[in-house]
């Protein structure tokens, strides 16, 4: 007897923003993206995606402007490159009040905000979405974003892990450790709201923050959110591997996608975790047409509308002016610091002339499943067989979410490869049974932790 199909987890990943990552599809006729500050286009998206039983909608998000600082920022404006975007954590908090399931994912790096302020806007988002706020947990990638919170550039990769160690260590200590169970009373015969024993001050004193608390909220039903991290480095796959629960993937196969879970998971194991303690999913985005012919003709208008200009502004190949190159310049004139791989990938894949920035632009055109649903349900299923937990479906315009709901998630559901209701509880009871992180997690280790510590500075330095 065969074992069941395992179903793949569902995330939407679009962006508060008219244009994600597949730049200039908001020129298309059919693009409502421009019109992104309308929080009903939103309301509306997360109901359909509830009415499909997506599990999660997970918004990326950016702290300052893509490209170089100190250049003109022109091709950025124009392009509408991520610029103007909003802050996703407010417009979850309106959608937290018309769904009832779908997990509410954002992204907030650890420059953006304190870690003290930071908690306690995700406890509030936990608590008015009943359990099911979930942090993707970044550590910045843009100079612009650094110096807009007073850095004077982005401090050196590995460093910024660091950095995040003690930023998650803070939240931990908020989240697990301020609030002893069973501290909110509410007993009004009594007058006693909250056991004085029961709440503590945590008295963190790091390298870069002095915390005495206690957490303001009272905990939440899952008191840390659902985990997320994206990090591909050898630094950001051992910090995934230390506190992820969901490891987002861009690999370019599903081989590639088997490889890096098979390392991440070793990892986990070696921190004293176990395999099945993270999930992975691979962003995909997808072109659907009702026969093969419809699909491949979507393909070509799609690819009609892409911006080579925007493309290569956010990967930062842009000349010292800050504009992008023309599409005629020879790779061997492009200088950046970014995209090495890629610029290198376009050589090795032109041999028989000089490889052009034009070139480059088609290296860094994603990739789409392109198909009718039947094909892009076998496709598919060859990403869950080589151990990917989930799919995170990046759109080219709004509108794809629908297009998936209505036409591939009946098929996958045929095939097992998609729930048909959702599981009770939090966002993390419904991916991982449970609603709280298991012991193994680090965050873990500060529940209890302060139940008799100090009370005063001079206590918790002594």
């Amino acid at each position: 007897m065969t074992s069941p199909t395992k179903p793949l987890l569902f995330n939407a990943a679009p962006m508060f923003t008219a244009s994600h990552g597949h730049h200039g599809q908001w020129r298309r006729p059919d693009a409502i993206d421009p019109e992104f500050n309308d929080v009903r286009l939103w309301i509306d998206l997360a109901k359909k995606l509830e009415e499909a039983t997506f599990d999660g909608i997970f918004f990326p998000d950016v702290s300052g402007h893509h490209g170089p600082v100190d250049v003109p920022i022109d091709t950025i404006v124009e392009e509408g490159l991520q610029l103007p975007s909003n802050d996703p954590l407010l417009l979850l908090a309106a959608l937290a009040t018309h769904t009832e399931n779908i997990g509410l994912a954002f992204t907030s790096n650890i420059l953006q905000a304190h870690p003290f302020t930071f908690a306690r806007q995700v406890s509030t988002l936990d608590h008015l979405s009943g359990g099911r706020a979930s942090w993707n947990i970044v550590t910045g990638w843009q100079n612009n974003g650094a110096r807009n919170f007073g850095l004077r550039s982005l401090p050196e990769h590995d460093s910024r892990y660091e950095w995040a160690e003690e930023y998650v260590e803070v939240a931990y200590k908020l989240w697990e450790g301020s609030w002893d169970e069973g501290a909110l009373l509410k007993d009004k015969a009594n007058s006693r709201f909250s056991d004085p024993a029961m709440v503590h001050k945590i008295f963190h004193e790091g390298p870069r923050y002095r915390v005495e608390g206690p957490h303001l909220p009272s905990p939440s039903l899952q008191r840390t959110p659902l985990l997320y991290q994206a990090g591909s480095s050898a630094a950001g796959r051992a910090f995934a591997a230390r506190h992820a629960e969901g490891v987002f993937l861009m690999p370019d196969s599903p081989a590639g996608a088997a490889e890096q879970i098979s390392q991440t998971r070793a990892l986990a194991v070696e921190a004293g975790r176990r395999p099945e303690d993270l999930k992975f999913f691979p962003g995909l985005s997808f072109i659907v047409g009702d026969t093969e012919e419809e699909a491949q003709d979507k393909a070509e208008f799609v690819h009609s509308y892409v911006s080579v200009a925007g493309l290569l502004a956010h990967m930062a190949v842009v000349d010292d002016d800050g504009q992008a190159y023309p599409l005629d310049t020879p790779l061997s004139r492009v200088r950046t610091q970014a995209m090495q791989g890629t610029v290198e990938r376009a050589r090795s894949r032109i041999t028989d002339r000089e490889p052009i920035v034009e070139d480059l632009a088609l290296e860094l055109r994603s990739n789409p499943l392109v198909g009718t649903p039947e094909q892009i349900a076998d496709a598919l299923e060859e990403w869950r067989d080589a151990g990917v937990d989930g799919i995170n479906v990046m759109s080219y315009v709004l509108g794809d979410y629908a297009e998936f709901a209505d036409k591939v998630i009946p098929v996958l559901r045929e095939r097992g490869l998609a729930k048909t209701a959702y599981g009770e509880g939090s966002y993390r009871r419904k991916l991982f049974g449970e609603d709280r992180l298991n012991d193994r997690h680090p965050a873990a280790a500060y529940r209890g932790a302060f139940s008799n510590g100090p009370r005063t500075w001079e206590e918790a330095t002594a």
